[in-house]
C-alpha cells in the first residue's frame, strides 16, 4: 500500500508540472515596474494587440520569485467605454395649439428631475421638420433649450432611416414646449422623456498609413480601402465629409478578419463591424466591439448621386485596462504570444466590487522576446515518447499491485 501510495503521489505532480502555465509557452513579455500594493492597474500599450490573440486570451501576468518559482497573478480586464444609463421621467401632455409658426406640444414634468432627450414618434413616415424646445417654471416666461433642431423621416425602397431624437444639455423645467415647424399636422402619437447619464469613456486615436478611395460608377458605390500604420483594437470610426448638401447613403464598415496568399497577391476575407447610414445630420460616428484589425473597407453606396468628398477619417479605440493584484513579492512580467492559450479563470471575476476603485498604473518597460531554452521551471520530460512509456510503466505496476491485492483478499 504504502508502494502505491508513493506512486499515486508522483503521478500528481507529474500532472501538475505538464498543466502548469509556463512563461516560455509566450512569445514576448515586459516588466511591470512600481509594484507597491496588493492592487494595481495596467494599460495595455497597443503595440501588443498585433501579437496577442483576437480575443486577448492570452494575456498573462506572471512572477519569478527569488527561489526561481513561476507564479501568476490574476487580473480583470476593462475596457473604459463610454457607458448611458436612461433613465425614463415621467410627464403629463398639458395641452396642442397651433398658428402660423407650427404645432405646439406643451409638457408638464411634475418631479424636478432633469432631462437631456425627447424622443419622437409621429404617424408621418417622411418628413423633413425643425423644431424648437422651450422651458419654463410658470409657462408665463419662456426659456429656449434647443432652437432649429432638425428631424427627418425617409422611407422607400431605397432607403429607411429616422432620426427623431432630440437631445440637449441636462435640463430642468417644470414645463417644456416643443414647437414643430411644419404647415400640416405632425401626427405626434408619442413622446418619450429621458435623462441619460453619460459616463465617458477613455479613447486613444489611431495613426492611418494610407487611404485608397475606388469609385465604381456601374455599382454606383465608393469604396474606402484603409491601412493602419499598426495592428490596433477599434471601436470607433467617424467619417468628415466635405460636402455642405444634405445626404442620406446607406454605409457598412468592414475589416480584415484573414488573409490568403496566392498566386496572383493576398485575398483578404472581410467581417462586417458595423452598418448604418451617413447622414448630413448626424455626427457620423460608427461605434462598435472593440475589434483587433489593421485593414479597414468602408463602402457607401451612392445609389443615384454623385460621391462625396470625405474630409477625413478618424479611427479610434478603447483604452484597456488590467486590474491585478499581486500576492507574492516577484518580479512581474506582462507576458503575451500564444495562440493556443485559452481564457483564463480567476476568483476576482467573481468579486468585482471588492476591488479598490483607485488603483496606481504601473510602469511597463520594452518589449523583450522569451528565451525558449532558458525557463524557470522546465518540463520534466521534453520527449513525449518518455511520458508515454513513464506513465504506461506506472498503469502496469499499479494494475499488478490491484491484482496482487485482490489474491490476497481471496
Amino acid at each position: 500500500m504504502k508502494l502505491k501510495a508513493k506512486i499515486s503521489a508522483f503521478l500528481l505532480i507529474l500532472f501538475f508540472s505538464f498543466s502548469y502555465a509556463q512563461m516560455d509557452q509566450y512569445n514576448y513579455k515586459r516588466e511591470l515596474q512600481g509594484i507597491m500594493a496588493p492592487w494595481h492597474k495596467v494599460v495595455l500599450p497597443e503595440e501588443i494587440f498585433g501579437k496577442t490573440t483576437s480575443n486577448l486570451t492570452d494575456l498573462r501576468i506572471f512572477g519569478i520569485t527569488s527561489d526561481k518559482d513561476t507564479i501568476e497573478a490574476s487580473y480583470l480586464l476593462k475596457l473604459k467605454t463610454e457607458k448611458i444609463v436612461a433613465r425614463d421621467v415621467n410627464f403629463q401632455f398639458l395641452n396642442t395649439t397651433q398658428n402660423e409658426k407650427g404645432y405646439y406640444f406643451t409638457l408638464e414634468v411634475p418631479s424636478e428631475e432633469a432631462i437631456n432627450q425627447l424622443k419622437l414618434d409621429f404617424k408621418k413616415q417622411n418628413f423633413d421638420w425643425k423644431v424648437t424646445l422651450e422651458g419654463s417654471q410658470n409657462q408665463q416666461e419662456w426659456f429656449t433649450v434647443v432652437d432649429d433642431y432638425r428631424i427627418l423621416s425617409i422611407k422607400n425602397a431605397a432607403t429607411d432611416y429616422q432620426f427623431t431624437e432630440v437631445t440637449f444639455p441636462s435640463t430642468k423645467f417644470r414645463f417644456f414646449r416643443l414647437c414643430i415647424k411644419s404647415e400640416e399636422n405632425p401626427e405626434l402619437l408619442n413622446v418619450k422623456a429621458t435623462y441619460n447619464e453619460i459616463s465617458k469613456g477613455s479613447f486613444v486615436d489611431y495613426a492611418i498609413a494610407n487611404i485608397k478611395t475606388i469609385q465604381d460608377k456601374e455599382e454606383q458605390k465608393t469604396t474606402l480601402e484603409i491601412d493602419l500604420k499598426s495592428t490596433v483594437a477599434v471601436s470607433s470610426i467617424q467619417i468628415k465629409v466635405k460636402d455642405t448638401f444634405d445626404y442620406y447613403r446607406p454605409i457598412s464598415i468592414q475589416y480584415v478578419a484573414d488573409s490568403i496568399k496566392t498566386e496572383q497577391g493576398w485575398n483578404y476575407i472581410y467581417q462586417l463591424l458595423t452598418s448604418g447610414t451617413l447622414s448630413s445630420i448626424e455626427k457620423n460616428e460608427f461605434k462598435f466591439e472593440s475589434t483587433i484589425l489593421k485593414k479597414l473597407k468602408i463602402s457607401i453606396s451612392n445609389q443615384d448621386n454623385e460621391p462625396l468628398n470625405i474630409e477625413a477619417i478618424a479611427v479610434k479605440g478603447t483604452i484597456h485596462e488590467l486590474l491585478v493584484r499581486f500576492t507574492e513579492p516577484a518580479a512581474y512580467f506582462l507576458t503575451y504570444g500564444n495562440k493556443k492559450a485559452t481564457k483564463p479563470n480567476y476568483d476576482i471575476e467573481r468579486f468585482v466590487s471588492k476591488i479598490p476603485d483607485t488603483l496606481t498604473i504601473l510602469s511597463i518597460g520594452n518589449e523583450q522576446k522569451i528565451d525558449k531554452t532558458d525557463t524557470t521551471k522546465a518540463p520534466l520530460f521534453k520527449n513525449k515518447i518518455w511520458l508515454w512509456l513513464l506513465m504506461g510503466t506506472i498503469i502496469l505496476v499499479l494494475g499488478w499491485f490491484s491484482v496482487k491485492m485482490m489474491n490476497k483478499k481471496s
